[in-house]
């Protein structure tokens, strides 16, 4: 029997999956992502949960033959790694991964994605239709996109296609992104972002109240969903990221002609009402194309996991035929 691999690595936690060649989990092993002090560090990290994650299926990492790593970006794709992420730490400037996962499977099919491709590779993996066009969208510590286009998943010549989360959405760029430039949607709308934007919004007006711990060091986006309904300031900040999330999913919709934009991630997949509701109600007015059919991953936490082992399966393309 072959086994194949799938590895998640975000900016909060490292995943790996060992999997049989008909897609079925066998080993699985979750740890935090290393803070550092060095990329190395986190390579180092995600190479102990996939031999953990083999452990775990009974296997010798050397007998995977093929894996798919989706993770956060950006990449150098000749390189296999990724340069300069935005949400971690600024001493960590380069994490190599495809070259040390070859070596530790010996073997040469290795297939590294944007953590979204990754998630639109899973959800069109696991859909009952496949669609050839559609758009998995996930709003979390970051924001951004893996596009499916006439069945292709775009990867960009860099594999930084679909980073959407730094489309502009503000032209007034009141709050500055992780990646150091004003007015990206992720700025407003990521977990990481909405602390900061709703003690924007309370400076702002100073007559709004609240119970929202807005000075507490562990005052988080979770806070401000927890207090919907009950507080003023919570509600006029949750008003305010369906503005700005219409505005980005609308951006995407004219850009790709999606038929199905999936959202995943925290945010999106703990406050769909709050969060996936009002962008529905509200893209269906803003696009002037066809409106898609705007749904939340069947596949939950699990999704870029899942496109990552489709990856490996498929040789890269999460296209079912290839199987």
């Amino acid at each position: 029997m072959d086994y194949y691999a799938g590895v998640d690595l975000g900016a909060t936690n490292v995943r790996a999956a060992v999997a049989t060649d008909d897609g079925t989990t066998i080993g699985l092993d979750r740890r935090a992502t290393p803070r550092g002090p060095t990329g190395i560090d986190v390579t180092e990290g995600v190479l102990r949960t996939l031999r953990s994650a083999c452990g775990d299926a009974g296997i010798a990492p050397e007998e995977v033959v093929a894996a798919g790593i989706g993770s956060i970006g950006p990449f150098d794709l000749a390189e296999g790694a990724v340069v300069d992420p935005a949400n971690l730490p600024d001493s960590i400037d380069r994490i190599p991964l495809t070259g040390p996962i070859e070596k530790l499977i010996d073997s040469g099919e290795v297939y590294l994605h944007n953590d979204t491709n990754a998630g639109v590779i899973g959800e069109r993996f696991h859909s009952d239709r496949n669609p050839d066009d559609m758009v998995y969208i996930t709003i979390s510590s970051g924001i951004g996109a893996g596009v499916c286009c006439d069945g292709v998943v775009m990867d960009g010549w860099d594999g930084n296609a679909g980073e959407v989360g730094h489309f502009v959405v503000d032209p007034h760029g009141r709050l500055t992104c992780g990646c150091g430039r004003d007015g990206h949607w992720e700025a407003y709308c990521s977990g990481n972002a909405i602390p900061n934007y709703a003690r924007l919004l309370a400076e702002d007006d100073p007559t709004i109240s609240t119970d929202i711990p807005l000075e507490s060091p562990d005052f988080s986006a979770k806070d401000v969903f927890e207090f919907a309904g009950e507080d003023e300031l919570a509600d006029y900040v949750i008003e305010q990221l369906a503005h700005w999330n219409a505005i980005g999913v609308t951006n995407v919709v004219h850009s790709f002609a999606p038929i199905v934009v999936s959202f995943g991630g925290a945010v999106a997949l703990h406050n769909e009402e709050l969060v996936v509701d009002p962008i529905r109600e509200r893209v269906s007015e803003m696009v002037m194309t066809n409106v898609p059919e705007i749904r939340v991953t069947d596949l939950g936490d699990d999704v870029v996991l899942e496109g990552a082992i489709a990856s490996a399966l498929t040789g890269g393309t999460g296209d079912r035929k290839r199987l």
